[in-house]
């Protein structure tokens, strides 16, 4: 695995516990609003983390931790991924894997193992809007269609997000979206926010009040318990 990032202690990137994160490199999509851009592709003066750097700290802070959220890029591209999840399990922390849904076997396969506490599944747009939002020119919905479907009927937690970027989304859409994900116990509406590690700007914009106001209203109708998460 490429480790580009180690964040010692978050309060926000596992709900509702004190954590570390991981990031890590390389991503099958090219999603024009990734904040991460520069290790997805590699393309960063970053280090590369070792392994055993990281799992030497969460052990000797593993009294004070809680869990560990593994975000990228997207972790489930590499093979080795439930191999590293075991030593930090073995630490005896919590883990929670951030994934955009394109391996439904990764996933299935880590919980079965015991591997995962949460999921945070990034819901990229509507299903005919997914190629634009995630950079490519065509693609298949059925491992993302899969994985949706295997959270919203199985037993572990989960959370289903969408990061909201004017230019790419309508408020239209989310009906769609909400008949997609009806039913689902959390979903988070995020505002997209400019960056400068992002792939691209062209014709993307801050989505207004308004206009988050009335996906809102629309999310609801499907999952009541939707709400903007980090609204300022």
């Amino acid at each position: 695995m490429r480790i580009y990032g180690y964040t010692q202690l978050t309060l926000l990137d596992y709900p509702g516990k004190l954590a570390s994160t991981v990031f890590l490199g390389g991503c099958n999509y090219r999603c024009p609003y990734c904040h991460n851009s520069d290790i997805v592709t590699g393309n960063t003066n970053l280090p590369l983390i070792p392994e055993d750097s990281i799992l030497r700290h969460l052990m000797k802070r593993k009294n004070a931790l809680e869990g560990v959220c593994i975000t990228g890029g997207e972790a489930t591209i590499y093979k080795d991924l439930p191999q590293f999840i075991e030593k930090i399990k073995d630490i005896g922390l919590l883990v929670k894997l951030d994934t955009n849904g394109t391996n439904p076997a990764m996933v299935k396969y880590l919980h079965e193992k015991g591997l995962i506490d949460y999921v945070a599944m990034d819901i990229k747009a509507s299903p005919d809007n997914y190629p634009a939002a995630c950079g490519l020119s065509e693609m298949s919905m059925s491992e993302i269609f899969e994985t949706a479907e295997f959270l919203l009927k199985g037993n572990m937690d989960y959370e289903f997000r969408t990061t909201v970027v004017g230019g790419i989304h309508t408020v239209e859409e989310f009906e769609k979206i909400g008949k997609w994900i009806e039913g689902a116990g959390k979903y988070f509406l995020q505002i997209y926010r400019r960056s400068d590690k992002q792939f691209s700007y062209e014709g993307l914009e801050v989505p207004s009040h308004e206009m988050m106001a009335k996906i809102l209203e629309v999310c609801r109708k499907y999952v009541p318990s939707t709400v903007i998460r980090g609204e300022s």
